[in-house]
């Protein structure tokens, strides 16, 4: 579930949601370990005595006046022997008229948002129970809406959206994400002027003969309680096809507001593209036998219902992360919104992930570059705790910037090849595919996968909080034929938990053969290390691809901390020198979304060049460059560092710092 946060990069526009407030939303590395899967069953919370399989909605929305009036059949199977009630979640603002049960009418209360039915008689371990519950009311609107009555374009509009806790509101249910049914019938009855769409197939349009038409959709896959909508609307329909075969279509519907669809239509074109960039990626589409599709609506965002989102934004970064939502989310379902990452999370994701394959890997960086960032102003652990409070299970920076950043940093530390299966194989594991999970599950996978221990990973970016903060400082040593032992120290700061972060870090070494990346496993707090390097090593930059959220500052030959976030320009070192001497600077990570020009040069006392030590373009970074005297009389020299000298459109920065040059 998405609400709109704008973000303009380049040529492609994405939407990072949730809210117009971000706060209104939303040990040892390698060995392999065996973990068990958690039980699919899980008492959060609902009626832990029945396992639900089916639901029927028969519903007559009345929008003059605005009312609602439902038929709701539950089939569930008995979780005990002897069964003699149950109970279902529904808000007391609704009127239950009746509730039934093979045509014999059944004892009931409803007090506390609970709708508790005394049974016909007792059911035995596993027998099936089916009720019918006759209600009315004009429901209330908790969470993120639940059930909305509103109007566009002189027509009604109404809408749904349940996550996390607004099902009950509008229909009895047990209403955790927890127990999936096997299908769902959703029949809508409205106004013949309008039209209700919703999940599935559309199986049946009946002409009620009295101004209302019922639209007769089913829903013949898995499905979790929140993902069951409707939205009635006076529409425009529009249709792509998503060609996954060479002989087999399947249709993308899209139903939208009427002044909306020229608007948008260039948008809703590109479903089909992403559609074959996600089943390549995640496998087939997950409900190929039904459809794709959007409905707009009122909210101003968008929420990933069953083969139909509901859109209230367009951007290409919404649609993906809606569509990505089909996967994650909707086959494979949080079991709980205690791990709500897993939906948000590789949604989020998707929203860079989608770019990288449409327009190519630096769309990838420049958006995962902003979710780094953006991820560092979380606070507490991405299993959210407190599930009371939606603002809670819908934090923006925690849950879904922070959650995109993990799956980020799991690709960067087990490979694309890797990290692709690990994926699929998630998707598609039989205690998963149209089930639910919880981040255990996904760990088993991934270690199952790769091969690897990744308990440290899971840990501590899951259950942790906060990132690390890096200081790194580096030397060399000639040991013969061009070999030089280049000498490493990384540390960190202290942090609660972990106090430390365990991860394998790349470093790019530039040397005067050609840059060579390494990568170094950090499981300690203060950790040294070294490599045998062929040339002449001129810097080091750490993490140069960027997986990691963290924080790194440079320990320069005084042990002093360079910030990344700050243009720098070191003294050298030595100081007077004679006649090798070296230079420090940092471009910062302000200009994280593009190559700077970088210009560095030596000048006498009289303004006169001596020397051009660089003039070229760098990514942000710490770096070193050498600098070379011989030939040069003794004396002082200055040196100035330049970034974009020739771009008004760019940031500009300039230093200088004087040098001494001692025969």
């Amino acid at each position: 579930m998405m609400k709109v946060f704008l973000l303009s990069i380049f040529m492609v526009s994405f939407v990072y949601a949730q809210s117009d407030n971000h706060d209104d939303l939303i040990c040892r590395h390698y060995g392999k370990t065996v973990k068990h899967f958690k039980s699919s069953y899980l008492n959060y919370p609902g009626d832990s005595n029945i396992d639900v399989t089916y639901y029927k909605l028969n519903l007559h929305v009345s929008t003059s006046p605005n009312y609602l009036y439902g038929e709701v059949t539950v089939n569930a199977k008995s979780l005990l022997s002897g069964l003699s009630s149950i109970y279902l979640d529904f808000n007391n603002n609704m009127i239950v008229d009746s509730v039934s049960s093979g045509g014999t009418q059944l004892n009931f209360s409803l007090a506390n948002n609970k709708l508790t039915i005394t049974l016909n008689r007792q059911y035995a371990l596993n027998e099936i129970i089916s009720v019918k519950v006759n209600y009315k009311g004009l429901p209330a609107q908790t969470g993120f809406g639940s059930f909305v009555f509103s109007s566009n374009g002189g027509f009604p509009a109404v809408w749904t959206l349940s996550e996390p806790y607004g099902a009950k509101d509008w229909w009895p249910c047990k209403d955790t994400p927890s127990d999936k049914v096997d299908s769902a019938d959703i029949w809508i009855r409205c106004s013949s002027d309008l039209f209700a769409a919703s999940n599935g197939t559309l199986e049946e349009v009946i002409n009620n003969g009295d101004g209302t038409t019922t639209y007769k959709w089913k829903s013949s896959y898995p499905i979790a309680q929140y993902l069951i909508s409707l939205a009635i609307a006076k529409y425009t329909e529009y249709t792509n096809y998503f060609n996954y075969t060479a002989t087999d279509s399947m249709p993308v519907v899209h139903y939208i507001y009427p002044q909306s669809f020229a608007n948008i239509k260039a948008n809703l074109d590109k479903t089909p593209a992403m559609l074959e960039i996600l089943s390549d990626k995640y496998g087939l589409y997950p409900f190929i036998n039904e459809k794709y599709g959007h409905a707009q609506f009122g909210w101003s965002g968008g929420m990933e219902h069953q083969t139909l989102s509901s859109m209230g934004s367009w951007s290409e970064g919404i649609i993906a992360h809606e569509l990505a939502h089909q996967w994650f989310g909707d086959m494979v379902t949080c079991k709980d919104w205690h791990n709500i990452w897993l939906n948000e999370g590789f949604a989020t994701y998707t929203e860079a992930l989608v770019p990288e394959f449409m327009y190519g890997k630096q769309q990838y960086d420049q958006i995962m570059s902003w979710k780094l960032e953006h991820a560092k102003t979380a606070n507490g652990s991405l299993y959210v705790n407190d599930i009371s409070s939606v603002n809670s299970i819908f934090n923006y920076p925690l849950v879904y910037s922070k959650g995109a950043c993990v799956v980020h940093m799991l690709r960067g530390v087990v490979g694309d090849s890797i990290f692709f299966n690990i994926l699929k194989s998630y998707l598609t594991h039989p205690d998963l595919t149209y089930n639910v999970a919880v981040t255990e599950d996904l760990q088993t996978v991934a270690e199952t996968v790769s091969g690897i221990d990744l308990s440290y990973f899971f840990q501590q970016w899951i259950y942790g909080v906060k990132y690390p903060h890096y200081s790194f400082g580096w030397n060399y040593n000639p040991v013969g034929n061009d070999l030089y032992n280049v000498n490493l120290t990384i540390n960190q700061a202290v942090n609660s938990n972990p106090p430390f972060f365990t991860m394998p870090i790349e470093l790019k070494v530039s040397t005067s053969m050609g840059d060579t990346l390494i990568k170094v496993f950090n499981d300690q707090q203060n950790q040294t290390s070294n490599v045998l390097i062929k040339g002449q090593p001129s810097s080091v930059i750490f993490d140069p691809n960027n997986w990691i959220l963290k924080q790194v500052s440079l320990l320069d030959s005084n042990d002093e901390l360079l910030n990344p976030n700050e243009f720098f320009l070191s003294q050298n070192y030595p100081n007077p020198f004679n006649p090798i001497t070296k230079i420090k600077y940092v471009i910062p990570s302000s200009l994280a979304l593009s190559h700077s020009s970088v210009l560095l040069k030596v000048y006498d006392l009289l303004g006169n060049e001596v020397s051009t030590l660089l003039n070229e373009t760098k990514v942000p970074g710490i770096y070193e460059i050498e600098f070379d005297a011989s030939g040069l009389a003794s004396g002082m020299y200055i040196y100035r560092l330049q970034i974009n000298p020739d771009r008004s459109t760019k940031a500009n920065y300039s230093v200088a710092r004087k040098m001494l040059l001692v025969r």
